[in-house]
């Protein structure tokens, strides 16, 4: 008898040890079985706001496929896996779960903002390494692991303020944005902290509770020439269908990234919009030359014209700086077996980052660089989405 409970003792504690150590080895187990580097991303890809996360998964397949046919990485080909969020932030944590349990190796994070919040966090308690295409809040990249091929909102604000500061010294303009929305909010109250005391705001904001009825915003902005919209394309679409025959025909709308695409909405003529509309960008959609035509010819072979945007163009860029990043280190001594963890290659790609690493000749800047705070460094322009009619 005693024999007996001494050996079930002994089975039940290699059971408990064996428990144990799956436990903790569980994280680093999930790439065990890869044969290819596995890139994960979780974006709208259906929804309000699925033109994004269409634009972000078709662009970086289109890279991927591009490396891939080119050899890979020293022979090792790139494999993207793609989840849809529907721009719900209570979908991440089981899409993150999916993508890590899945041999998620590296990730571009969320295609847009709200979501992306959720991921930073969740991302940083297994040391993943992210490069969103197009979340722009700026706590975004403030975990370590986090890293913006968009601008961040602040800095889009801050733009913008410059832009304003340059051309309406003295003058009033109008603003209208989403008051409850992190990624409005963000770009507005930048925005407003570095706008010239000489630039007289009128101020109007909008909730879920009445983003389809714009009667009381365009009622307060209707004599305002210039009027900045730090939204997304659908409330931005709608406030101009509803303003076109109240504001002056010489008026400017003037958005940051949620803009791109609005020329493309279903059921949104924005030929009918007498007022010009314009955005900050780091992308031309209708560039003639250079690196942006070539993605673009890429992009509408493949896809089409209509959800071609700047998310895209900033994910095909994001694909190839990792890879750019992880041949660099490769090149400079370290290992990257394609079984490598998650948590293994994020630390050797935020030297990378942190060490002054650029892409050059990308779609989305001539030389892009990142500050150790995640944030990016390139150039922005102003792009004529549609000129007054």
């Amino acid at each position: 008898m005693k024999l007996t409970k001494i050996i079930a003792v002994i089975l039940s504690l290699v059971l408990c040890l064996g428990v144990f150590a799956g436990c903790a080895g569980t994280g680093s187990s999930y790439t065990a079985n890869n044969t290819e580097y596995v890139i994960g991303v979780s974006g709208p890809l259906t929804g309000g706001a699925a033109m994004y996360g269409k634009a972000v998964a078709n662009s970086a397949q289109i890279a991927v496929d591009e490396i891939n046919a080119a050899g890979g990485l020293n022979g090792v080909k790139f494999k993207l896996v793609a989840v849809d969020d529907m721009h719900d932030a209570t979908k991440i944590s089981t899409n993150y779960s999916s993508l890590l349990e899945g041999g998620m190796q590296i990730s571009l994070g969320t295609v847009t903002t709200a979501p992306g919040l959720e991921f930073k966090n969740l991302s940083a308690e297994d040391n993943v390494f992210f490069l969103t295409p197009s979340a722009s809040g700026d706590d975004i990249p403030t975990n370590a692991n986090g890293y913006q091929m968009c601008f961040a909102d602040g800095n889009q604000g801050k733009v913008a303020a410059e832009f304003v500061n340059a051309n309406f010294s003295g003058q009033t303009i109008g603003v209208c944005y989403k008051s409850d929305e992190a990624y409005s909010k963000g770009i507005f109250d930048q925005f407003k902290a570095n706008l010239d005391d000489s630039v007289t705001v009128i101020e109007t904001s909008f909730t879920d509770a009445n983003s389809t009825d714009f009667a009381t915003q365009i009622d307060t902005l209707k004599d305002c020439g210039f009027i900045f919209m730090p939204t997304y394309y659908t409330p931005a679409s709608l406030f101009m269908t509803q303003a076109k025959d109240v504001l002056a025909a010489d008026a400017v709308y003037y958005g940051c990234d949620g803009f791109d695409g609005i020329d493309n909405i279903e059921g949104f003529d924005i030929s009918t919009i007498p007022q010009k509309v314009t955005m900050l960008s780091h992308f031309n959609s209708k560039a003639t030359e250079g690196p942006a035509k070539v993605f673009i010819d890429k992009y509408v072979e493949a896809y089409g014209s209509d959800t071609l945007n700047q998310f895209g163009a900033s994910a095909y860029d994001c694909v190839y700086a990792i890879y750019g990043a992880m041949k660099k280190a490769i090149d400079e001594g370290k290992e990257i077996p394609v079984t490598i963890s998650a948590s293994d290659l994020c630390e050797i790609l935020k030297e990378q980052f942190n060490g002054g690493y650029t892409l050059t000749d990308a779609v989305t800047g001539e030389s892009i660089a990142w500050e150790s705070t995640g944030y990016v460094n390139k150039s922005a322009i102003q792009y004529v989405i549609k000129e007054a009619n």
